[in-house]
């Protein structure tokens, strides 16, 4: 399995979610610099295409696993909302983090797509957040949250009182929230090894989709769409031979 390769300024994996330092190929959601074009545009992109584990999937045809519950640290706080190009991001201070397989992995940042880029059974979300990890050396696990039409939803309330309109813009933002305040009390989730989602789709992730979905009103649905313009999410891949555990 190839190493996962990330870039880290100031404690935020930037190559999660927002664009590559180092002069590499822009990329994007849409034309010909958009998810089928990923693997072309650069070399260092190359797993977009080859990757036989890659993500997101459509979850289904599930093996059932006695599956630990992931122990979840929630005493960090927000710094900023960041509109990198991309997705919404939220940068956090250390401090949350989550236990799982007895490996300690430190809440990075966590972001938005719209619709959400993981499907389960077939059945596409409005958004999906993604919570990103790592552990001390590197190794990433993306806690994956799905929102479904409902109720106004008070901590994107929040967040999006200071998304910022335009690309390469970010916000300071008081931390009225922890990071995990989002999930649901029901944490139960599915289980598969996957890739980032965004160039350079590096494999070698751990992904965790949390089962029960939260509620987001359609209102701030189509706020969180208009500062995007498009889309921002990666069609689903080919499961392959990968076990989805549940």
């Amino acid at each position: 399995m190839r190493k996962t390769v990330i870039s880290i300024v100031s404690g935020v994996i930037l190559s999660s979610g927002t664009a590559l330092a180092g002069g590499h190929a822009h990329w994007g959601y849409v034309g010909h610099e958009g998810p089928v074009h990923w693997g072309s545009l650069d070399p260092a992109y190359e797993m977009c295409s080859k990757g036989k584990n890659q993500s997101p999937i459509d979850l289904k045809g599930f093996i059932e696993a006695d599956l630990a519950p992931i122990k979840y640290v929630d005493s960090g706080k927000w710094i900023e909302v960041v509109n990198n190009g991309h997705a919404i991001q939220v940068n956090c201070k250390d401090g949350s983090s989550i236990i799982i397989d007895g490996k300690k992995f430190f809440l990075k940042q966590f972001h938005f797509h719209t619709p959400s880029e993981n499907l389960i059974n077939g059945k596409s979300f409005p958004v999906e957040a993604h919570f990103v990890h790592a552990d001390k050396d590197g190794n990433l696990a993306v806690i994956a949250l799905m929102f479904e039409y409902g109720d106004k939803n008070p901590v994107i309330e929040k967040l999006w009182e200071k998304m910022p309109e335009k690309a390469g813009e970010k916000n300071s933002v008081e931390p009225a929230y922890k990071p995990y305040d989002l999930l649901p009390s029901d944490r139960d989730y599915y289980r598969f090894n996957g890739s980032l989602t965004t160039p350079p789709c590096s494999e070698g992730v751990r992904w965790f989709v949390i089962k029960k979905p939260v509620t987001i009103s359609k209102d701030q649905v189509k706020k969180f769409a208009h500062i995007m313009h498009h889309p921002n999410n990666r069609p689903v891949q080919p499961v392959n031979a990968r076990p989805i555990l549940k």
